[in-house]
Order: C-alpha cells, then sequence, then structure tokens
C-alpha cells in the first residue's frame, strides 16, 4: 500500500513538473536576427560580442513586434549598447550563431535566439520616450454613394426637392489626427500616427474605447515604445439635411452635421499599468452643400476645440514627470566658463531647469530617461561624456 501511494505522488509530481517546464518553454519565442558592429583598431573580439548583442535586441524587437526601433530612439550608439547590454540579462534564455562574416571594417554575425515575451516588454518599453505620443483616432464619416431625387409638397405648399443615400466608413487619417499631430509636433514631441501601421482597425478602437480595454491599449505602447497614448473615436450625426424643411416654409439650404469625439489619453506607471491621464468628450458642427464637406468642416471645429485641451494635459504630465539629475563638468575653471556651460544645458530639449551647484555642478530637471539626456549632451561638440548612470553624468567641456 505504502509502496502505491508514494508511486502516485511520484507520478504527481513528475507531471507537474513536466507541465510546468512545458508552459515555460511555450511562453519562448525563438526567432533569427543580425547584429553588425564596427571593427575598431583590429579588435575582432570586442566587434563580436557587440555585434551579438545588437543581434540579440533585435530579437527581442522580433519577439514583442515593436514598430520603432529602440536603436533609432537615440543617436549615441555606445550608450545606447550600454543600456542593452543592461537590459537584455534574463530576457533571452540562449541562442546559437548561425553565421558570422568579417565585412571590411565591420562583424557581421546572424543568430537563432529564444526570447521570453513578456520580459521583453518590460526590456523594450524602458527605453521608450516620455514625450512620445502615439496617436490613433478614427473617424467615421459619410460616403455617398447614390443622389436621389424626391419630389413632394411641403405643408405650405411649396416643392421640395432632397434624397441622399449614403454609407458610412471609417477614416484612420483625417483632418482632426493630422492637425493634432502637426501641433503636437510643433511643441517638439515625438509623435507617431499609428494608423498608417494597421496596428488596429477602427472597429477594434471603438470597442477598446467603449469597454475600457486596457490590453490594447498597453500593447500598442509597447509597439510604439511610446508612454502616452490617445486614442479615440469619431461619429457624426446629420442634424438637418439640404432641402430639408425648417419651418415657415423655408427649406434648409446646407447640410448641418454634428461630430462628436470620445477619447482618452493614457500613460502607464512605472509597473506598466495604464493610468488615464484624462478622458472626455467634445463636439463640432459643420455646414456645406454636401455631406462629406460638411463632416470635413465639422471636424475643423473640433480640432479647433480639442488640441489646446490635449496639450494642456500631455505639458502637465511632462513637467510633472521631471527628475533631477546631477551634471559635474570637468575643465570648469572661472565664472564665465560655467555661464557659458550653463547656457548650453538650458537649450537641451526638454531640460526645464538647470541649478547653479558650484563651478561646474549642476542639477537639470528632465522628464525622459537620463540615457537620453547624456545623448544630448554628448552630442554637443564641446563636451566628451565620462561616465553616465541614471542619477549623474560626467562630462569634460573643452572650448
Amino acid at each position: 500500500m505504502g509502496r502505491k501511494i508514494i508511486a502516485v505522488f511520484l507520478f504527481v509530481f513528475i507531471f507537474y513538473v513536466s507541465v510546468n517546464i512545458a508552459e515555460c518553454f511555450a511562453e519562448l519565442k525563438c526567432v533569427d536576427a543580425e547584429g553588425e558592429a564596427v571593427i575598431v583598431n583590429n579588435d575582432v573580439p570586442s566587434a563580436k560580442t557587440e555585434a551579438i548583442a545588437r543581434a540579440k535586441w533585435n530579437a527581442i524587437e522580433q519577439a514583442v513586434g515593436v514598430e520603432v526601433k529602440a536603436q533609432s530612439v537615440v543617436q549615441n550608439m555606445t550608450l545606447v549598447d550600454d543600456a542593452i547590454s543592461k537590459q537584455i540579462r534574463g530576457v533571452i534564455s540562449g541562442f546559437k550563431e548561425l553565421d558570422k562574416e568579417t565585412r571590411k571594417d565591420t562583424f557581421w554575425v546572424r543568430i537563432n535566439a529564444c526570447v521570453e515575451p513578456l520580459k521583453a516588454r518590460d526590456a523594450v518599453s524602458s527605453l521608450a520616450l516620455n514625450n512620445s505620443i502615439a496617436v490613433f483616432i478614427p473617424a467615421k464619416k459619410p460616403k455617398v454613394v447614390k443622389e436621389m431625387e424626391e419630389i413632394h409638397k411641403t405643408p405650405y405648399g411649396k416643392t421640395e426637392r432632397s434624397g441622399l443615400a449614403t454609407k458610412d466608413e471609417y477614416d484612420e487619417t483625417n483632418i482632426l489626427s493630422e492637425n493634432l499631430i502637426g501641433r503636437l509636433t510643433e511643441q517638439g514631441y515625438t509623435v507617431i500616427d499609428v494608423a498608417p501601421t494597421h496596428a488596429l482597425e477602427a472597429q477594434e478602437i471603438e470597442n477598446a474605447v467603449k469597454s475600457g480595454n486596457f490590453l490594447t491599449v498597453r500593447s500598442l505602447m509597447y509597439k510604439f515604445l511610446s508612454n502616452i497614448l490617445l486614442i479615440g473615436k469619431i461619429d457624426y450625426t446629420i442634424s438637418t439635411r439640404k432641402g430639408q424643411d425648417i419651418g415657415y416654409g423655408i427649406s434648409m439650404p446646407f447640410n448641418n452635421v454634428t461630430v462628436r469625439l470620445t477619447y482618452r489619453i493614457v500613460s502607464r506607471d512605472n509597473t506598466g499599468k495604464a493610468v488615464i491621464l484624462t478622458a472626455g468628450t467634445e463636439e463640432g458642427k459643420g455646414m456645406a452643400m454636401n455631406v462629406e464637406d460638411a463632416v470635413a468642416n465639422g471636424l475643423k471645429d473640433l480640432s479647433a476645440k480639442l488640441t489646446p485641451v490635449v496639450m494642456d494635459k500631455v505639458g502637465q504630465y511632462i513637467k510633472g514627470i521631471a527628475k533631477k539629475v546631477q551634471v559635474k563638468v570637468g575643465g570648469v575653471n572661472d565664472t564665465n566658463t560655467n555661464f557659458e556651460v550653463k547656457d548650453i544645458l538650458q537649450n537641451i530639449a526638454w531640460v526645464t531647469n538647470v541649478e547653479d551647484k558650484g563651478l561646474g555642478e549642476f542639477t537639470l530637471s528632465y522628464p525622459e530617461n537620463p540615457i537620453y539626456l547624456a545623448n544630448s549632451i554628448g552630442q554637443k561638440g564641446n563636451f566628451q561624456i565620462v561616465n553616465f548612470s541614471p542619477y549623474s553624468i560626467t562630462v569634460r567641456y573643452q572650448k
């Protein structure tokens, strides 16, 4: 009897372990990826290590399905590679080389890497810009299929001619979304128009807004390396048609249309949880001889009302998440040089404040990942990055 109990226990234990192992392997996604690095001073081993690191990061992006490449977010590849080397630990469970080749001054490698998608999403999203905004606002609009002429008498004895057959369709790139993207870009935000990628159908976005489906929202943020998402849907109503009797024997000379937008501006906290910055509805009105033009005029009116609201909310959010970064600058030996350096730092994009702490010592308020600040400083011709951490940057200044 005891042996039977032990045998049953062992069977259950082995089955449980097997299921868990299977689940772990089921979560892995194995992909082929390439990487390339420059050979400096004939140091091929170092170039190979860097090329493999880049290939691993490409594998991560493939596994997550990222549309915007992390390496294109910043220009200084040394800093990006440093960030990548820290983020890929634990994300790739294993890899094998498939091919490698030395090409003049570069080393190229192709690998097959197995990635854990859940960890990969976190690794990729850590390089997302806080000022990067993904915009997706499909608009339902009418398309005239057939114009009909109906002749009938009004209660006042006047002959009225009207009649129109339309069908609804979604326009993912419309007057409102284009105007909004243009204004955000003018203010220095990195704007990603989701519509051309066909990442979501308009019907999906409508369902997501109605049901509060944040899984769709999160997947969009991961996909486009964005920390802010403006998501909404536009509908329209024909209030009065052209030729329609409006009383006192008068016929409406134009089509009068009301356009309504339901929207949310969503961000995420440090855990990846979706946070609603604001939500609401806006409406605009438009009139024109035909229905399509009336809807277009309504979208223009709606755009004028919505743009200030979006700019204000996004601006408040960016300002509220600014963090303090200590910047130590070597080579500053007098007050004049100190003023020169401070002026340069104040003119770096998204630096909201610069405080003097002494000769060559500054505290900067910056809303993004400090890697982008270090990259911006490094791109200035007079600065050379000496050391970098999430809280401090050490540089050398040369006149």
